[in-house]
């Protein structure tokens, strides 16, 4: 029988990223049933692994005999001591700003804008930054596979680029002389911390 994996996530973005990677290994990745009317655990861990490894359990729990992957995965700003880290999607929130709840999810825009103010007065040479993302899988309750993925880049002073998501548009990549959100999507998966992770992961779910 085809192996079937269930990804327990609702953004739209992480679902592309997981399916583009696992059909380079002829797989299909689906979106969790009934995701978003399952409540959301607590992401408290001080790691990515920690948080990857708890969604995953939980969310296993909600699919039996199924396998399901979770991820926890975020930009390290070597400037910033490594934040965001476990707090990326939370960036601008923990700094005080969050959208009204009739206003359109401009989560992205605040959390670029945060991360702009806080690295305006680093030097170029001090701008190296890291997308990372850890990936596990479970079955039943149990986590039983984790892999790992990043990309080192470096952080603009200014976005460039409309494709990707989240930190995208500031994260360059000197090698290509391109941000996240400036590639195609075969690039971006081939280079993508995520699709690393994915990449990284698949065997050991096929061994």
């Amino acid at each position: 029988m085809a192996l079937r994996l269930y990804a327990a996530t609702t953004n739209e973005g992480k679902l592309r990223d997981f399916r583009v990677a696992a059909e380079a290994h002829s797989l299909a990745i689906y979106p969790l049933p009934g995701m978003k009317d399952i409540a959301a655990p607590e992401e408290d861990g001080k790691t990515f692994q920690a948080n990857a490894t708890s969604k995953a359990i939980y969310y296993s729990t909600f699919a039996p005999g199924e396998m399901v992957i979770a991820d926890d995965s975020g930009l390290e700003v070597d400037a910033l001591d490594g934040a965001p880290g476990v707090r990326s999607a939370r960036f601008a929130a923990d700094s005080g700003l969050v959208d009204s709840p009739d206003a359109n999810d401009n989560t992205d825009v605040w959390n670029n804008m945060i991360l702009m103010q806080r690295m305006a007065a680093v030097p170029a040479a001090q701008r190296t930054a890291r997308y990372c993302c850890v990936l596990v899988a479970a079955r039943d309750g149990v986590a039983f596979h984790t892999a790992h993925g990043t990309v080192e880049g470096l952080i603009l002073e200014s976005p460039r680029g409309t494709g990707g998501f989240g930190y995208d548009p500031l994260f360059y990549l000197p090698p290509l002389e391109k941000t996240m959100a400036e590639l195609d999507l075969e690039a971006k998966h081939k280079l993508s911390h995520r699709g690393r992770a994915i990449a990284a992961l698949l065997p050991m779910l096929l061994a």
